[in-house]
């Protein structure tokens, strides 16, 4: 089919950097006139690209190859705007949802507390420049959030606000799966249906070893990696980074 061959050619001309990483692709126009293709057929190739991650499309701005992703390193705690700054990227935030809730039984099994017990629960979008990065949620136990605003939480990280209230945070245990992108979060992020999503749970306490924050993140596949360094190579004996582990479907340890 044409819009398989017109991509074909461009995925060759991403991977040769003929087009490079951020930059921008000719108009649907153009490119018709490059292919001797419709409009239609044209646009079908770069949704077939977008699809795999390769190509971005701004509203009003045209079609850009996708940018190298976003590394973030698993040995440290990090929040996404530092991982974004030190990509070089501006990072930027809009909240979507803040308010008191009751917990859900997962939540509140991870933050130690009763189960219907009060949270403040936050879910915000987080910008790499003016793409959509990541959804974050956020829950933490109602004492803490109390005296939290709105206006707080879309300035700052509960990183940087929680230490304001006396809480020192100390570690942090972080899963990562996949999942599919729900209707409502391809909508946000800007992929379609059903495209893969790295799902990150984070429980972080405080250095008494206390629960003091819940997250779920779910990022576009394309978008970032993450990393971890393993410290010490030796043949015939266990090695790796600390703490890091193989989980089964069922949350139970295969390595």
């Amino acid at each position: 089919m044409r819009y398989v061959e017109i991509a074909a050619d461009l995925r060759d001309r991403i991977a040769s950097g003929a087009l490079a990483p951020g930059g921008a692709l000719e108009s649907e126009a153009e490119l018709g006139a490059r292919y001797g293709a419709s409009r239609v057929t044209i646009r079908r190739a770069l949704m077939l690209l977008r699809n795999e991650g390769l190509l971005i499309s701004r509203k009003g701005a045209g079609w850009f190859v996708a940018a190298d992703p976003v590394r973030q390193d698993l040995g440290r705690m990090a929040t996404i705007e530092g991982a974004l700054a030190e990509a070089g990227i501006a990072p930027a935030r809009r909240i979507l949802t803040f308010g008191f809730e009751k917990a859900p039984a997962a939540v509140a099994a991870a933050l130690g507390l009763p189960r219907g017990a009060d949270v403040l629960r936050v879910r915000r979008l987080n910008l790499a420049g003016d793409e959509p990065f990541a959804i974050v949620t956020v829950w933490v136990p109602a004492e803490y959030g109390a005296h939290i605003s709105r206006d707080a939480v879309e300035r700052a990280t509960f990183y940087e606000l929680l230490p304001l209230r006396g809480i020192a945070l100390g570690s942090a245990t972080q899963t990562i799966s996949a999942v599919a992108a729900s209707r409502e979060e391809a909508r946000l992020l800007r992929v379609p249906v059903g495209a893969p999503l790295l799902a990150c749970r984070r429980i972080t306490r405080d250095r008494a070893g206390r629960p003091v924050l819940y997250s779920e993140h779910r990022y576009p596949g394309h978008r970032t990696v993450f990393e971890v360094e393993i410290p010490r190579v030796a043949a015939g004996s266990a090695w790796g980074p600390s703490g890091v582990r193989v989980l089964g479907p069922r949350g139970e340890k295969l390595a």
